[in-house]
């Protein structure tokens, strides 16, 4: 099968995400900028929420595009991973709409893990039906962002229960390490042009 309907739909799921986030953003009752300080926790949870989509957004294209032809399997892992991505705004309004209260900022770590979890599902789907010597395969390498990110995940669940500020930490720094574009696909992708 041919990876066009899925990269389009794909788009489409993320791109309603970023919409549905930035409508739970209420507008402010006053005039002045002491009326922003109530939505400012919904305002960073935003921000780092749309980071977090962008990242997903920009690796998914990347590794998608290694696909010759994608299968069965890897549109229901694809699903699986827009399904938790599907999350992050339920999560987000959440964790802001209650000042990144314990119990929120411990959710929102659940639904980064699930995501990236189904994120290396799918890419493990993809690898398998390309082959060992495909080109994600080589791209993906040792993988030690992918491999860093669910410890730090589990390190921010962990302390959303004492210190949620270290959580919220943790996440940040997981999405620092991404939002530089991995540019292992690229690479790759080129060097195959080249060849």
């Amino acid at each position: 099968m041919g990876k066009t309907r899925l990269e389009a739909f794909s788009d489409g799921v993320i791109a309603i995400l970023i919409t549905i986030m930035v409508l739970e953003m209420k507008v402010p009752h006053g005039t002045d900028l002491s009326a922003l300080l109530p939505v400012l926790p919904v305002f960073l949870s935003y921000v780092l929420s749309f980071i977090y989509v962008g990242i997903y957004w920009n690796n998914h294209h990347h590794m998608i595009h290694t696909c010759k032809k994608v299968t069965g399997g890897i549109l229901w892992a694809n699903l699986h991973l827009l399904f938790s991505l599907s999350l992050i705004p339920f999560a987000t309004g959440w964790m802001g709409e209650n000042h990144f209260a314990t119990i929120p900022v411990a959710l929102y770590g659940v639904v980064l893990l699930w995501s990236a979890f189904a994120y290396y599902i799918l890419q493990t789907l993809i690898i398998r039906s390309q082959g060992e010597h495909s080109l994600l395969k080589q791209a993906v390498g040792s993988d030690w962002k992918g491999k860093m990110s669910p410890v730090l995940y589990l390190v921010g669940i962990i302390f959303a229960f004492w210190v949620p500020q270290i959580s919220m930490l943790s996440y940040v720094l997981v999405a620092l390490m991404w939002l530089v574009p991995d540019s292992r696909i690229e690479r790759a992708i080129s060097g195959t042009h080249e060849a």
